[in-house]
């Protein structure tokens, strides 16, 4: 592994292709690394299974997405405490430094009560690891806009040790994600680079494609001392062929490595 920022291919971003398959082009396309977003295909919940893609493709896992989706509510445990030492675990099975995690749903009460302590618990208890919570948005429907998470949509209101810096639900927002980072100052331990155009919808597209400043953003991590990871999560499920799919990642992947090897903006 270079000094550079490792660059990873969510498995998000094969969807609707399994796990196993994130690894393969990863490994085809020349990515650094993995993020593992763990759902309903199993593989994607076992550290076996994983290791040996891992071993078998040459790419390593760097980062685990927690299971926080709406539809992974029940894997692995309906209890998120249970779900979030497990990805824990899986994470420092695969020896990856970094697990992504949501804000609690609003339905989650007691979670949520407790999510700012607990959350600094586990860090605690898995001191390798960085828990970097993710930058949301709220959901418009109809005409109307609610925020399905507590306290709300932005984590850097509450304060956590870590943060995610998701680009796609900055343009969902309608936030500038380089202020987001200035918000997330030094605690900015991973980016999910995608793109949109502030229409209210979580777009994930290739970056370059909507009007995040996705180019500044990761020009300016240099200068931020960010020591962490870029995991490229976009949207391929509209891609009519797996050569469309493997254009769309080739190019989200040359659109990271321009830009983060491009002079730094900020002084370091």
């Amino acid at each position: 592994m270079t000094s550079r920022v490792p660059v990873l291919l969510s498995s998000s971003s094969v969807f609707p292709e399994p796990t196993a398959a994130a690894f393969q082009l990863a490994a085809a396309l020349g990515y650094d690394g993995v993020e593992v977003m763990v759902w309903t295909d199993a593989v994607s919940q076992d550290a076996g299974a994983l290791r040996g893609l891992a071993a078998h493709y040459g790419v390593p896992v760097l980062s685990v997405h927690a299971p926080c989706l709406l539809v992974t509510q029940r894997v692995w445990s309906p209890d998120p405490w249970q779900r979030l030492r497990k990805a824990a675990e899986l994470a420092e099975t695969l020896e990856a430094p970094t697990v992504v995690v949501h804000p609690p749903f609003t339905w989650q009460r007691d979670y949520a009560r407790s999510f700012a302590d607990g959350i600094a618990e586990i860090g605690r208890q898995h001191g390798g690891l960085s828990f970097a919570v993710e930058n949301m948005y709220p959901v418009r429907m109809a005409g109307r806009q609610f925020v399905p998470y507590v306290p709300g949509w932005d984590p850097t209101e509450t304060g956590y040790d870590a943060y995610t810096l998701d680009l796609s639900h900055c343009a969902a927002s309608h936030t500038d994600s380089l202020a987001m980072a200035d918000r997330m100052g030094d605690r900015l331990a991973h980016v999910h680079l995608g793109d949109g155009t502030g229409e209210g919808r979580d777009e994930h597209l290739v970056p370059g494609r909507g009007t995040q400043p996705c180019g500044a953003l990761l020009s300016s991590l240099a200068g931020r001392g960010f020591t962490g990871s870029v995991a490229v999560e976009v949207a391929t499920r509209g891609a009519k062929s797996r050569a469309e799919r493997e254009a769309d990642l080739r190019a989200a992947l040359e659109f990271a490595r321009q830009h983060l090897t491009a002079p730094s903006p900020i002084e370091a």
